[in-house]
């Protein structure tokens, strides 16, 4: 069954929740109870498992032993690494410069990471310890750790105190100048520095088109064409709305929607409304009904007879996929194909982001959300940038405050600041019929008091992966084969999930993707033996995408319409229209 959010509490309730709001803005939303049950899981299996105590003391003997080992004798570092050194992961770009490798700043780091090492070991493979917990506590003891890594000291990291020496600490000076305009922004609720130079609707957002759309929850734009033909068919993208819309239309050379109108496309863009508190109540039905059906109702209107492409991306996706099912179930054949970007159907291993998500954790933000109706936007970039914290929070620190600089700004990250709210009764529902239930691929999400199947959709599916995604891992992307009838072409790009899918096309570009199409007929191959057996592509998938499109949609024809004043669809603004702007 589809679960509810309780809309009329008790006062016992009213007061819990109040209780638990206050405390949450102490903790960044995250539940004490649930950390407290990981680490209690954790720590009495730990107590009853001797063994496993005996091997983490021999570890610790040998830690020390090969740190005196690299103390006493530097030489073991040089050359062929020696078998006292550790490596640093792939990802791990904090001791890569040439500073750190002379003592004693090579014996710092290395200690460090052998101590990263003996906490690993110390966090996983204790029998009896459950999945989940064990993931809680691997992640938070890691959290805990980058807090403390020599690269975020000045007394230990030559490359701060080689930059101080230079520059006779103008660098301090100028970290604690940086330190102190953040702080003031912060509580100004102004966007970071340098965001004001992108300016939505000035120099990003502009592609050319109007809102012929509006009610409760979105705007719908239709961009004008470009060239003197279209193809009948036209493309309609949803977003997610955990951001603005225009992760799609950022600056024009990083555009897909002007790269889709140039290429010959009647592009239609839904544009979420910034809710509030009045807002509360709306649930996934009405981002379903007031969102992808009401908009394939307008599209219909103005290009009838024609079958429509649904694009989805992140969350959006994931919207799209329940649309087209639903659709299916109820015999409506609107669509001419579903295309799902960096957008899962499977929730059973959602990555890191998982961490988050149990029933102590989301009972924690219902009542944290409960007091203003929605969940703030910085509680919930908070969560995002936990799962990189390396590269958002400690890396930055240590160039905007300790070095002194400032990153230039760009495009997609001043998109990454334009963060907006999500409603109370919506995000308990999507946290707890997907992610924490897996209703819609088990077959029990409910539509209209019925269950839908992603079984049932029965138009062709282009699917988006990205080889670094810490929102929808690729993995559990890939499961769509799984759970469709369908013949699915399947897309793995590099990059993560916001710079895998922004991929312009470039002769100079180092991206990459893989490409292959599950045919209904075909056997099952499992997303690990397809990486190995799809070889990789130089390139932007973008091209790929424009000639599957191709292949799906009937010929060209004149350009529609802009609106159609016939049914009441009249333009009523420029793009990117009234709700983009909303803070």
């Amino acid at each position: 069954m589809t679960e509810k959010c309780d809309t009329h509490p008790s006062y016992s309730q009213i007061l819990d929740r109040l209780i638990h709001a206050n405390l949450s803005q102490f903790t960044s939303g995250i539940s004490p109870a649930a950390l407290t049950l990981a680490f209690v899981d954790w720590y009495i299996h730990l107590k009853f498992h001797p063994v496993k105590q005996i091997e983490l003391i021999e570890h610790a003997q040998n830690i020390s032993y090969r740190l005196w080992c690299l103390l006493l004798d530097p030489c073991s570092s040089s050359g062929e690494l020696g078998q006292f050194h550790v490596k640093p992961t792939s990802h791990d770009k904090r001791f890569i410069n040439e500073n750190w490798q002379q003592l004693p700043y090579y014996w710092i780091y290395q200690s460090f990471l052998l101590t990263e090492e003996w906490w690993k070991n110390a966090a996983t493979n204790t029998r009896g310890v459950s999945r989940h917990h064990e993931d809680v506590t691997k992640f938070t003891i890691r959290q805990i750790l980058d807090m403390f890594s020599p690269s975020n000291f000045l007394l230990t990291n030559p490359e701060v105190q080689k930059a101080t020496l230079e520059q006779k600490g103008q660098n301090l000076i100028q970290g604690c100048l940086n330190f102190f305009e953040d702080i003031r922004r912060n509580i100004a609720k102004e966007p970071p520095v340098g965001a004001e130079d992108y300016k939505v609707g000035e120099n990003i957002a502009i592609t050319p088109g109007k809102v012929i759309y509006r009610n409760n929850l979105i705007e719908l734009i239709q961009y004008e064409p470009m060239t003197k033909q279209v193809y009948a068919n036209p493309i309609l993208i949803t977003p997610a709305w955990i951001m603005k819309y225009y992760i799609l239309d950022l600056v024009p050379k990083h555009s897909l929607v002007r790269y889709l109108v140039k290429n010959g496309y009647t592009v239609f863009m839904i544009s979420w409304k910034n809710p509030d508190g009045k807002n509360r109540n709306n649930g996934m039905e009405d981002y379903l009904q007031q969102g992808i059906f009401s908009s394939l109702d307008v599209i219909s209107a103005i290009i009838p007879r024609h079958k429509i492409h649904l694009v989805g991306y992140c969350l959006g996706g994931t919207l799209a996929a329940i649309a087209a099912a639903t659709l299916a179930r109820e015999g409506i054949t609107s669509l001419a194909s579903v295309t799902l970007l960096a957008a899962q159907v499977d929730f059973t291993e959602p990555g890191e982001l998982g961490l988050f998500i149990d029933e102590s954790q989301i009972a924690y933000l219902e009542n944290l959300m409960w007091d203003k109706g929605y969940l703030e936007t910085h509680q919930m970039l908070g969560a995002f940038q936990l799962l990189r914290s390396n590269d958002l929070i400690w890396s930055r620190m240590i160039y905007d405050y300790l070095l002194g600089q400032r990153k230039p700004m760009t495009d997609l990250m001043a998109w990454n600041a334009d963060a907006t709210r999500m409603p109370y009764r919506m995000h308990s529902e999507y946290l707890r019929n997907l992610f924490l239930n897996n209703q819609l691929a088990e077959g029990n999400y409910l539509i209209r008091d019925k269950p839908i199947a992603l079984s049932d959709i029965n138009v062709p599916c282009f699917t988006v992966g990205t080889e670094h995604d810490h929102v929808s891992p690729w993995h559990s992307v890939f499961k769509i084969n799984l759970l469709t009838t369908v013949d699915v072409t399947f897309v793995l790009t590099s990059g993560g999930h916001n710079v895998g899918i922004v991929s312009l096309p470039s002769k100079k570009t180092k991206r990459h993707y893989r490409i292959s199409t599950f045919k209904v007929e075909d056997r099952y191959m499992d997303s690990n033996r397809w990486f190995h057996h799809t070889k990789p592509i130089l390139g932007s998938w973008w091209p790929a995408f424009e000639a599957w499109l191709t292949q799906h949609s009937r010929k060209k024809v004149p350009p529609p319409p802009m609106g159609c004043a016939e049914k009441g669809y009249l333009p009523l603004e420029d793009a990117p229209g009234s709700y983009v702007q909303q803070k």
